[in-house]
């Protein structure tokens, strides 16, 4: 509701008054142009070393560790989002007096990494990593890493991330690779870490096991064929099973049925022969795992290539043939069917077996989930693999401890039981991969079998027959000694003893398991290791121990006090962003288009505790226009004088200075609450209308009317009333950029400068200003209620005759003559401002009312009475009425001819019913309003 930002009174009667502020806007551009100002901003801040954490530091501690976005990757919706939370916290932690370590890194990403490099020697050069040799490939790959790696720090800086640059972290750097050899032999020394032939994921292109965050599940078509086995005899012995996967048949070991089946207790404990392997007898098993009512009862067991028969084998003691090889081709079953690939050996082989009159069924396409290696796309082969394991019991006990127990707190509080159901039931962990860039796993194997496991200081055993061992380990392993060892753990370091345990982690609630478990995992059992440097089991962040210092019962230390999960960044129709629906997202086109407040404030003001969260173009345009609004108004009220000082005495301030005061300190009080509680949304939301209705469209034009226009010939209580108003105006401005800096740095920065440039005992940027205390009122210890209900009154004096002024056709610019009696309402103070919000004129003599409308306030109904003779065209008020009447008159014929039809009312729900009866009531509401001011139009 600014109206008239080009006027400036204060610049067109210069005055000599100190009392009266100075137009401050002169170092504003016209408009805010996003893109003129962000990189170079960004980098003033760097500069000047706001973000620098000082670990020296007599201010209480918050840190937060940036989940390391993949060395290869750029910023998704998802990253911009994190973000947006964490630099929000830093930023406003910061302005709170806090000593902030806000710490960047990447993770080497082992497999993206790996695979990116390979595609590109394969293009560039033909080759492949076994051309090069291990040593030269990995040089390759930290080539790559050097000139490709940087692009998201890049996109850090875009978006305003106030992180410490000074202490960025690489998980494969010499610090972090010294914590992960420490860590590896406290846990293999201690029998945490051993080597096991387990069930895995495994990738045949990538050719290596891989975690199960990089399975990707979806919905594919594939054939389901029912098999035979035993005498094809009715009569005789025999079961049928059915499977989606026909070529792990020639890893088929035994058949498994319920113990309570009785079709088939004869059965078990006897054998079938297998089809092709002659020497092979299958036994029939009996399992509480079958379920007796799905398909036939009968399920194929192929222990080394399904978990849950793999499971069952072990139970029953099974052998276990591996039928297929790393590459995911038939290998070592002595059948025709070796060499070939896993899918034209499952055709060959359902050929072979209808040839032998053994597929009784087969049902195609037949739709069921697969998982796919989310690097490489092809279908993920669960394989029975040698492989290094973290056995995760006693680990797993203490993570669960470390929430019960209240060490660490998850937000929202929702996600406990998730938590719960995953810790409490955790399967040992698979740590070792099949590549050549990550960290190597410290073990030498030796000529006669020795086995030796290396820490950092230790020398690796030499001679001939020794070797290390070849695979590296999983990259979440790594990851999860993040919040501690990029603050130099496992020496004592001066960070570790500031600022750990951390203050939060946030990240998406989508990785609580592989990540932030793990991470409470690895904490926790550094902390038990003997001189742990982790701050001492069971501090507080302010240094008090939680169990008297008594270490005998102290809980190991945590890596984080709290975590904070958030949804999932989601399209404007709530659909998960993805490429198949070509509904993703990049943050940088919206950081181009509408400048990087414009994408933090979407996301944070639609960021809620474990909610996910729909955007579209419409929420970053709302963003840009609240930006652009904002910066208009400061503009504007900067113009007018607005100024920072101290407030006059609250008795001598307007109701509407009162008023404001008072709901930004309302304000004030339900951000902190919010913020405190992680509430994003909420904090954000309030914020974004305080600013744009309560100040922007209601305070800042009755500040127009409260500032003399004319400071010469104001008398000496106009001019009180004016400095008191440019103070107010002042003082609002300040806090409301302040509270909004932290989610939108860049348009608050340069207009508190504005605002507050050369004032003593101001900071030169509002990224190290107070954050905004208590008492912004100047003394209001409760909100002026006297103030509140006259605001009210005039919010809805003013909207009704705005309505009414609407009707009436009168143009928006056009003033017009009204009489109507602020006294009785106890509006007095309130004339000049409603007269120019609405452009009333004052009644001249003779003053005819021609329009008239009473308004219902809290101490009086209203009458307004309003002369529009010669302020409505009414060829074109007649034209546009006429226009709205027959769109009224067709809206009530459809409801009429729906509510006479017996059938329709008949079938159609009450529901549908009764809102077809509302139509019809406001449509003829509104064909009467009309039809009675097309009367009312003078004739022409």
């Amino acid at each position: 509701m600014v109206s008239d930002t080009s006027a400036n009174p204060a610049q067109e009667q210069p005055h000599n008054d100190a009392r009266i502020g100075a137009d401050r806007s002169s170092s504003l551009p016209a408009a805010w142009d996003p893109a003129a100002v962000e990189t170079t901003l960004y980098q003033e801040w760097v500069d000047a070393g706001y973000f620098t954490a000082d670990a020296g530091s007599s201010k209480p501690p918050f840190s937060i560790v940036l989940p390391p976005p993949n060395v290869t990757g750029q910023l998704h919706m998802g990253h911009a989002l994190d973000h947006t939370l964490m630099d929000h916290m830093a930023r406003r932690k910061r302005m709170q007096g806090y000593e902030v370590l806000w710490l960047p890194g990447a993770d080497h990403a082992g497999i993206a990494t790996q695979t990116k490099v390979e595609a590109q020697l394969k293009k560039t050069e033909g080759k492949d990593r076994f051309d090069y040799g291990r040593e030269e490939f990995v040089s390759r790959v930290w080539e790559w890493k050097e000139q490709y790696g940087g692009v998201i720090q890049g996109q850090m800086r875009a978006i305003g991330d106030s992180v410490d640059w000074s202490r960025e972290r690489f998980t494969l750097d010499e610090g972090l690779s010294r914590a992960v050899q420490t860590i590896f032999k406290a846990l293999f020394d201690r029998g945490l870490i051993y080597r096991a032939n387990r069930m895995v994921n495994w990738s045949p292109v990538l050719q290596t096991a891989i975690s199960d965050i990089e399975v990707v599940y979806s919905d594919d078509e594939g054939e389901l064929v029912s098999i035979r086995y035993g005498s094809l005899n009715d009569d005789e012995p025999h079961v049928i099973v059915a499977t989606t996967r026909v070529e792990t048949m020639l890893g088929d070991v035994a058949v498994a049925v319920h113990p309570d089946d009785e079709r088939y207790k004869d059965l078990v404990g006897t054998t079938l022969p297998h089809p092709f392997l002659p020497d092979r007898q299958m036994i029939v098993i009996a399992d509480d795992y079958v379920d007796p009512e799905f398909g036939t009862g009968a399920v194929k067991i192929t222990p080394a290539h399904d978990p849950n028969d793999f499971a069952m084998g072990q139970r029953h003691d099974l052998p276990m043939p591996d039928v297929m090889d790393a590459t995911g081709h038939i290998a070592n079953t002595g059948t025709e069917f070796d060499g070939m690939d896993r899918y034209e050996a499952r055709e060959k082989i359902r050929l072979a077996l209808e040839e032998q009159g053994r597929i009784v069924g087969r049902k195609a396409p037949y739709v069921h989930s697969v998982g796919h290696s989310e690097r490489s796309g092809e279908a993920v082969e669960p394989r029975l693999s040698e492989q290094w394991w973290v056995k995760v019991e006693e680990l797993a006990a203490m993570a669960s401890a470390a929430i019960r127990e209240g060490d660490s707190v998850i937000h929202p509080a929702s996600q406990e039981p998730r938590w719960f159901d995953w810790v409490d039931d955790m399967h040992d962990w698979c740590i070792s991969r099949q590549l050549w860039w990550g960290h190597r796993i410290p073990i030498w194997y030796g000529p006669d079998g020795e086995v030796v496991c290396c820490g950092p200081d230790d020398e690796p055993p030499t001679g001939e027959g020794w070797r290390q061992d070849e695979d590296v380990l999983d990259t979440w392993f790594s990851s999860a000694l993040w919040p501690f060892s990029t603050m130099g753990w496992p020496d004592n370091t001066p960070e570790l003893q500031k600022f750990y345990p951390t203050s939060v982690l946030v990240t998406g609630y989508d990785i609580l398991f592989f990540w932030v478990a793990r991470m409470m995992m690895f904490a926790t059992f550094a902390d038990t290791l003997e001189d742990s440097p982790l701050g001492g089991r069971g501090s507080d962040d302010n240094g008090d121990s939680s169990n008297n210092g008594d270490s005998s019962t102290s809980r190991p230390q945590v890596p984080f006090r709290d975590i904070f999960l958030h949804g999932l960044v989601r399209d404007e129709k709530g659909r998960k962003m993805s490429k198949s629906l070509g509904n993703g997202i990049d943050p940088m086109d919206w950081v181009r288009d509408y400048g990087a407040d414009a994408l933090r404030f979407t996301l944070a003001r639609g960021a809620n505790p474990g909610s996910d969260l729909p955007v579209g173009e419409d929420s970053a345009q709302s963003s840009r226009n609240f930006a652009t609004k904002l910066y208009n108004a400061t503009k504007f009220a900067l113009m007018n004088g607005a100024h920072v000082g101290e407030l006059p005495e609250r008795s001598t301030l307007t109701d509407a200075d009162r008023w404001i005061l008072d709901r930004l300190e309302e304000i004030r009080v339900l951000v902190d609450d919010a913020l405190d509680r992680y509430e994003f949304s909420l904090a954000n939301e309030n914020l974004y209308r305080f600013a744009w209705g309560e100040f922007c469209d209601w305070y800042l034009e009755i500040a127009k009317v409260q500032i003399p226009r004319d400071w010469d010939a104001a008398t000496p209580e106009q001019v009180e009333r004016g400095v008191s108003t440019q103070l107010v105006l002042g003082r609002v401005l300040d806090s409301v950029l302040r509270m909004l800096h932290p989610a939108m740095p860049f348009v608050t920065d340069t207009l508190w400068k504005a605002l507050t440039d050369g004032v003593e005992g101001y900071p030169a940027s509002l990224a190290v200003a107070e954050w905004p205390g208590q008492d912004l009122t100047n003394g209001g210890a409760t909100t002026d209620a006297d103030a509140v209900r006259r605001m009210q009154d005039v919010d809805k004096l003013v909207t009704e005759l705005r309505r009414f002024r609407s009707d009436q056709g009168v143009k928006p610019s056009q003033k017009v003559p009204a009489r109507l009696d602020f006294a009785a309402a106890d509006l007095t103070e309130f004339e000049p401002a409603v007269r120019s919000l609405v452009r009333l004129e004052e009644p001249a003599e003779g003053f005819s009312a021609t329009a008239s409308i009473e308004v219902r306030l809290s101490q009086a109904t209203i009458a307004v009475e309003l002369d529009t003779s010669g302020t409505v065209d009414v060829a074109a008020e007649r034209k546009r009425l006429e226009k709205d009447l027959a769109a009224a008159q067709k809206e009530l014929d459809n409801a009429a001819k729906k509510l006479s039809n017996e059938s329709f009312l008949a079938k159609a729900p009450e529901k549908v019913v009764e809102g077809i009866r509302e139509r019809q009531r406001v449509a003829q509401e509104e064909h009467e309003r009309i039809t009675a001011r097309l009367e009312g139009l003078p004739k022409q």
